[in-house]
């Protein structure tokens, strides 16, 4: 197929209101204010919509979300925090049939700024129409587009895009979002059934690039009723999460976990822990742990009912504060750090993450090595967690507020899964590399959560938040390479 053009709202994405990518923007870009007033006039926006005005709605939200923002924040909203939420809306069936292309054009509602680096990177989309935001001469957005993005603009746009040529196929769903249907040789309505070829295409087993690295505090998609929820919860939250905090720090540790239940917290153990170091052992247990949240050594220690240190890359001065439990801070000079890991082990048990940085999504990034050096005594631990409101780490915000964030969710989850601790022969005393040793027991680690491992590291991660550009593998599934990410 040459070329096709489709819509982004309702056909790409299931969803035909972009109203709560406004409210992510707003609530990552410029905060709770914002947010608040553009639920506000939520009712407006859709009164408009019903009256058949939509167009003058989805205006009325791009000026509320972008106003006076700076642009560089909306593009670094767009790049690490709106793909997630647009990938998981998805219709993989909608974009199989885009993918069949050669030629391939994204329309949207929303600002272009707002959907090119999605639409580019993860749906292979070669163009991307939508408005154009103004912007001042200080760099700030004027929350005003550009005259004639809207309408009939869009027909002129794509017909101009393709000179004298019609676009092969055309995907919508909503007649009225969808003017630039008429242009196209083939059309696919996505609320009726496609015909037997297009049907085809869709049920090929092609997968979108995934998203790998998002940023951001909101866990799920701020539909107007899930943002009048988080809204209400808020002032609730920062009662509990204070409480938590106090209580982690006044309790002993073994009497943490069932207090913690009672105010809503959870842990799901799985395998055996092990048993607490023997005095006459000269070396403790280093649990190796896949890294999922700052509180994964809480978790751990929670479990074991015995305060654990940590062993930690990055971590601010407040979390330190107000971790119940002694973390060792690494310099990520290799000496230095494989001279207080060898001094943590000889006091007793020791906690590491190797991936270096969280990953939210089902992936392990690539461990280093360094673990495997230093001792044979290594038990591999599973961490996941499961929140319903707000995330607890970002690389955007101020990384002191990630253990009251996790803290404000209503009942944070945690599942520690305990591996047996690894024979003789899987570590480097038998003669294997350490790099050898990390790669088994990042293996292992993925298996028992059903995640995939990557050759993705931290600098990788900050690449893509920061959008520098770099060409990345994407994770390898049954032995062999899926496709390319480009970053």
């Amino acid at each position: 197929m040459e070329s096709v053009v489709s819509g982004l709202e309702g056909s790409l994405l299931k969803n035909n209101d972009p109203f709560s990518y406004f409210m992510l923007l707003a609530f990552e870009a410029s905060g709770l204010t914002r947010f608040t007033f553009l639920l506000l006039i939520w009712p407006v926006i859709r009164l408009l919509d019903i009256c058949g005005k939509g167009d003058t709605g989805v205006k009325l939200a791009i000026f509320v979300a972008t106003a006076g923002v700076s642009m560089s924040e909306i593009e670094s909203v767009a790049r690490a925090v709106l793909p997630k939420f647009y990938f998981d809306d998805l219709d993989k069936d909608a974009w199989r049939v885009f993918s069949s292309g050669e030629r391939r054009v994204v329309v949207t509602k929303m600002p272009r700024v707002m959907v090119e680096r999605f639409a580019r990177e993860h749906l292979g989309a070669d163009d991307v129409v939508g408005s154009e935001l103004g912007v001042s001469r200080f760099g700030l957005a004027t929350g005003l587009v550009q005259v004639g993005d809207f309408g009939g603009s869009i027909c002129d746009r794509i017909a101009a895009m393709f000179e004298d040529k019609q676009p092969s196929l055309g995907i919508g769903r909503c007649h009225s979002d969808s003017s630039f249907l008429s242009l196209c040789k083939e059309q696919v309505n996505t609320h009726y059934p496609m015909t037997k070829n297009q049907k085809h295409i869709a049920d090929q087993e092609i997968q979108p690039v995934p998203v790998i690295f998002h940023d951001g505090r909101l866990v799920k998609r701020p539909t107007p009723f899930t943002a009048l929820l988080i809204l209400l919860w808020i002032p609730f939250g920062i009662i509990l999460s204070i409480t938590r905090i106090i209580i982690a720090h006044i309790l002993p540790m073994c009497m943490v976990p069932y207090v913690m239940a009672f105010f809503g917290g959870r842990v799901i153990v799985r395998g055996i822990p092990p048993s607490p170091p023997s005095r006459r052992s000269n070396s403790g247990v280093l649990f190796v742990c896949t890294h999922r949240s700052l509180m994964d050594p809480l978790a751990l220690s929670a479990v074991l009912q015995r305060k654990i240190p940590a062993v930690t890359y990055s971590l601010s001065r407040l979390s330190e504060l107000l971790s119940p439990i002694q973390t060792v801070r690494l310099t990520r000079n290799r000496h230095v750090d494989a001279e207080r890991i060898k001094k943590g082990l000889s006091e007793g048990d020791l906690v590491i993450c190797p991936e270096g940085t969280t990953c939210r999504e089902p992936f392990l990034l690539r461990f280093s090595a360094l673990f495997a050096e230093l001792t044979d005594r290594i038990v591999p631990v599973a961490m996941n967690y499961r929140l319903e409101f707000f995330h607890a780490t970002t690389a955007r915000g101020w990384k002191g507020l990630d253990p009251i964030f996790f803290l404000m969710n209503p009942t944070p989850m945690y599942e520690v899964i305990f591996l047996n601790q690894l024979p003789a022969e899987a570590t480097c005393s038998s003669g294997k590399s350490p790099q050898d040793v990390a790669n088994y027991v990042q293996r292992i680690l993925a298996a028992s959560l059903g995640f995939e491992c990557t050759n993705f590291t931290r600098k990788d991660k900050y690449r893509v938040l920061a959008g520098n550009d770099g060409t990345m593998e994407q994770p390898k599934k049954n032995g062999r390479t899926v496709n390319k990410v480009v970053m």
